[in-house]
Parts: structure tokens; sequence; C-alpha cells
């Protein structure tokens, strides 16, 4: 179970807190609350959230996430702010949760959608929605719901960020990076619906003709569904792959995941594009999958390897490049297998690139790679510590690996620490030495490969 820090505790507490606040008029005396449209709007929300335990619809994915904000945008429409702001919590509470603690998770996905629909309904209010939703008059209608629309997304964009800086340690300065251009236009066209939703809602039709805005909602949601069983099968075949490299190299047991994780927080201090962020997980991951092709004679060789052999283990980044030639999804990830092993001044493998002909990914593959191989102890080495691994990467810096890199692991490094990993599987492989850094509590740092000779791969 991965701990939530104490920072992301305190912000959901105050997003809570907010939340609540936000509701307090409904207990002024003489409140006039529609009760029976709070409740039918809660209950049509919560049972929209159902197709994420939907084996059909959904599965193990959350396909409700995000589908059915036009109802939250209804309420928002038709129902006072502090009113509005209760709709989401039924949704959210019954809505699936698959990571722990998920009290925690559960009770923050009920305040962020109550405080946007909140803020939503806010202002819808101020540009006096509720007199056009009397008496529709489009396009006058759109302006404020496009308004109630753009505050729903804004609210939500900045809790996320909150959240990544809080909870995930994103850099402040990249947490909201990019958050709200992805979300705009989505929201634009649910508050659409959600307005086409409480027209319907307030025609002489009623409340059940509304419900003809959520079909297309349901059609998406299947969709979404598609998606995420596809994604799913993505990576249970980067999975079968990395098991099989790790059970034919008993040295380098679980330095592939590691290697992934360590060259995402390289890209984040870089302020990569967080959409390209898992193709280089994807490429740190997968950068030894061509060891499959590698006699497991050469790789399990306790001793030093000879000119022939040397050769041959030379050859596994490009047969990492041929077996996942065919993999759509890697895009960017088959280069940094490929090329993972060459140097900045062209004296790496296998074509003997050079500085800017080096795919960006492979450059930083290469620092996570042999930073991870360096601090991990193996059957036939100890582990370097920490300072010492960074002082040697800092002194190939420029030859062997990217300045830029490099700087970036050291910044990583100071902002997350690092936990060596014991990786061989002998019974006798000396224990591995832990950094005693008060950031030391993340544990994303692995094993490395061996190179040829025995040294840091």
């Amino acid at each position: 179970m991965r701990a939530i820090p104490t920072a992301a505790r305190a912000y959901i507490l105050c997003a809570v807190l907010c939340a609540a606040a936000c509701t307090l008029p409904l207990l002024r005396p003489g409140a006039a609350v529609p009760w029976s449209s709070v409740l039918l709007l809660a209950g049509l929300y919560a049972v929209c959230e159902m197709p994420a335990r939907s084996r059909y619809l959904g599965g193990s994915v959350p396909v409700g996430a995000g589908s059915f904000f036009p109802v939250l945008l209804a309420a928002a429409f038709l129902l006072p702010p502090a009113a509005a702001a209760l709709v989401a919590v039924p949704g959210a509470l019954v809505g699936r949760v698959d990571k722990r603690p998920a009290a925690v998770r559960r009770i923050w996905r009920a305040a962020q959608p109550a405080l946007a629909t909140w803020g939503a309904a806010q202002a819808y209010l101020l540009l006096d929605g509720a007199r056009t939703l009397r008496a529709p008059d489009f396009p006058y209608a759109l302006v404020p719901a496009a308004a109630g629309a753009l505050a729903f997304c804004l609210v939500l964009t900045a809790l996320d960020g909150g959240i990544l800086a809080t909870a995930e340690r994103v850099p402040v300065r990249t947490a909201w990076r990019g958050l709200l251009l992805r979300s705009l236009a989505p929201h634009c066209v649910h508050g659409l619906a959600g307005l086409m939703m409480a027209v319907l809602w307030r025609s002489p039709y009623g409340p059940l003709s509304a419900l003809f805005v959520l079909l297309p909602m349901y059609i998406s949601c299947w969709i979404f569904a598609q998606y995420h069983r596809e994604r799913a099968a993505h990576q249970a075949t980067i999975r079968a792959l990395v098991q099989a490299v790790d059970l034919k190299d008993k040295y380098t047991r679980g330095h592939s995941e590691r290697v992934g994780r360590a060259s995402v927080l390289i890209a984040r201090e870089l302020s990569m594009d967080e959409r390209r962020l898992e193709v280089l997980r994807f490429a740190g991951i997968l950068h030894d999958v061509g060891k499959l092709g590698v006699p497991t004679r050469v790789l399990r060789k306790d001793g030093p390897l000879t000119p022939e052999e040397r050769r041959v283990i030379e050859l596994h980044p490009e047969y990492g490049h041929e077996m996942v030639r065919g993999i759509g999804f890697l895009g960017e990830a088959r280069a940094a297998i490929l090329h993972h092993h060459e140097r900045l001044d062209g004296s790496g493998y296998p074509y003997g690139l050079a500085g800017g002909q080096i795919p960006e990914f492979a450059r930083v593959v290469a620092v996570a790679d042999a930073f991870d191989a360096m601090t991990s102890t193996r059957s036939y080495r100890r582990a370097r510590p920490v300072g010492e691994a960074l002082e040697e990467l800092r002194r190939c810096a420029g030859t062997q690996f990217d300045p830029q890199m490099v700087r970036a692991l050291a910044r990583a490094l100071k902002r997350h620490g690092w936990e060596t990993a014991v990786t061989a599987d002998e019974a006798g492989a000396a224990p591995a030495p832990r950094e005693t850094s008060r950031h030391n509590r993340c544990g994303w740092w692995r094993g490395g490969a061996r190179a040829p000779g025995g040294g840091p791969g």
C-alpha cells in the first residue's frame, strides 16, 4: 500500500472543508431546497457511475469517470449552488476505487466534483442563467452555460494540479501544465449536453426526457472501456516481455521496471509533456528486452566476457528493436531501445551515434540505466553509494552521458531520494546500503544492467 503524503492529506482535508462550507446555506432555517430534484439528479449520477463496476461496460477500468459530467452541469443549471454541490457526492462515493487507501481517495473524489459543480452554479447564476433557462432563448442561453462549464473546468484542473503536486510530488512548475488545455474542449461539450438536459428537464416532457441526452454518454462510455481494455492488453504484453528477461538474466531481475520509473523522474525534471511520460516509461522498462536473443550462458557468465561474447551481448539493442518494431503504441520508445547504449562522444553502440544524433529518450534511459546499475548490489559486487554514483555520472557527462540528463537526475534525487536494491538471486549477495536522506521513502530506484566484463551497464 502506498501511503498518501502528509501534504496531500492536508490538501484533501482543505478541499473537503471547502466543499462542506459550500453546502452550509442548505442548513439555514426556511431555505427553499428542491429536494426532489436534488435526489433525482444525485441518484441519476450515482447510477451513471455504476458502469465502472460492470464487467460488460468497464470491468476493472473507471469508465464512468468524467463520462457523465453533463449530469453535474445540469444540476448546476437547475439548482441553487449549495444544492448542486450535493449531487456529485453519492456518485463519487459509490464509484470504483482501485488504489488504497480507498477511503481517502473516495472522499477526495466526492469533494472535487462537489466544488466544481458549486463553482459552475455560481458562474451560471452570475450571468443570470436561471432567467434564460425559464424561457430558453438561443444563443443567449449558451453564454451562462459556457461560463458554468468554464468554471467547472477551472476548478477541476486547479484541484487536479494541486493533488499532482502534493500526492505525486510533481514539480509545482509543471503540475498544472497542459491540464486546462486538455480539459477545456471536453468540458465545453459536457456543458452543452448539461444545458440540453436542463432545458428538457424544465420542458413539458419533464425529467424523463432529459435521460435521452445520456444515450451518447453511454456510447462514449463503452468506447472508453474498449480503449482501456486495449491499453491493459498492451501493458500485459510489456509485463510478459519484462518477466521473460528477468527469468533469463538473474543479475538484473527487477531492473527494467526501476529504470522505467527513474526515466520518468528525469523527464519530469525536464518538464517533458505528460503525454510522453508513459511512452518513456515503456522505453525504460523494455530497454533490455533484446537480451532474450542473447544466449543464457553469456548473460549468466560470472567471469569477464571474451571479445566474441562482448560482441554478442552488444547486439541486444538491435534484437530488442526488432522485437518491438511492430508494436505501434511504443512510438519513441523503439528508438530508445535501439540507442540506449550510444555515447555522446560517438564511441557507443550499435551505430556510434554522437551528440544530438542520439534520440532524447535514449539519452534519458542511458542515465537511468547506468545509475541504477551502480547503486544496486549484485552477487559479483556491492552497490556504490548514491553520492559516488552521481559523481561518476558527472565525470562521464559530456562524453558518455548527456549533462542535461545527469543534472535532471541529481535534482530528482534531491527531491525524491533513492532506495538501493539487491537484484541478484544468490543467497550470499551482500546487503544493499540504504541512503539516509529524509526523502528516502519513495523506493523507486532499481538495480541496473550488468555490462560486459561485470561493470555497470
